[in-house]
């Protein structure tokens, strides 16, 4: 029978497969406002915020992963905001927030990570996925016409109810992943023009408006943007970018591929790198 022999050097360069523990934070794009079309007094929906994951995994060092970073949705007069973009880290996929319903066409909130809230008059607002996130509220009827807050990672967007009602964003979560505690993923809060427009939800959800172009939602927490009224046509709020951070033991050294911006700390016994922008592929040394 013969025998194979290895050298010393090519003992040396076979690659050996090594699965690590790792936590990951994947939070997807907020949801843009809902657009206003010189409707007076009618009040567009906040956007929905990105969903939200996290968790514990295990990694190979020999095999590279794909890393994105999804961008806000953008915020368009008259109708409902552009959903917001999918975050992805290898298998885990955190989906945008759906956008915020206008009050010309596109009334009904958008679905997505967190649901958009309703347009003025609208009762179907966006759904949020299990999981991820939360449902938008919905619009009410009456003058001044409300709208619903996009929902959040940590709860529903609330329904606008009349006069003296507000659509606020929902509630986002809190991640200590980066040695600090951090809210990602607020929904949005709605427009209104004769009383005080939704606040957005505690995690980068922003403020409704009452004219003009909607507040945008915080970049790199996954916020919904906020809605807007008055008598001139406007654009709602974009959706703030959302992100993806990687926490895993010191002894490792990451390799960030060409597409992707992030930076690499030390927190504790471990290194954390934090994606904020752009698509590419990580590996481990």
């Amino acid at each position: 029978m013969a025998v194979k022999f290895f050298s010393e050097n090519s003992i040396k360069n076979t690659k050996v497969s090594k699965s690590v523990k790792l936590e990951y934070l994947v939070v997807g794009g907020g949801g843009a406002g809902g657009g206003n079309s010189s409707l007076n007094q009618v009040g567009t929906g906040g956007g929905g915020a990105g969903g939200y994951l996290t968790g514990i995994t295990s990694f190979n060092i020999s095999s590279p992963y794909t890393v994105t970073v999804g961008a806000g949705g953008t915020g368009v007069a008259s109708v409902r905001g552009n959903t917001g973009a999918d975050s992805v880290f290898a298998s885990f996929t955190a989906n945008g927030g759906g956008g915020g319903g206008g009050n010309n066409s596109g009334l009904t909130g958008g679905n997505g990570g967190s649901g958009g809230g309703a347009g003025s008059t609208e009762t179907t607002f966006g759904t949020g996925i299990t999981g991820q996130g939360f449902n938008g509220g919905q619009g009410a009827t009456g003058s001044p016409w409300l709208a619903g807050g996009g929902g959040g990672a940590n709860g529903v967007g609330s329904n606008g109810s009349g006069r003296g009602g507000n659509g606020n964003g929902g509630a986002g979560l809190s991640s200590s992943i980066t040695g600090s505690s951090v809210t990602y993923a607020g929904g949005g809060g709605a427009g209104a023009t004769s009383t005080t427009p939704g606040s957005g939800g505690a995690g980068g959800g922003a403020n409704g408006k009452t004219s003009g172009t909607g507040n945008a939602g915080t970049a790199n927490t996954g916020g919904g943007g906020g809605g807007t009224a008055g008598s001139s046509t406007a654009a709602g709020g974009a959706g703030g970018s959302g992100v993806v951070i990687l926490s895993y033991p010191l002894a490792y050294t990451i390799t960030i591929g060409a597409g992707l911006t992030g930076t690499t700390s030390t927190v504790g016994a471990n290194k954390v790198t934090t994606f904020t922008a752009g698509t590419g592929t990580v590996s481990w040394a």
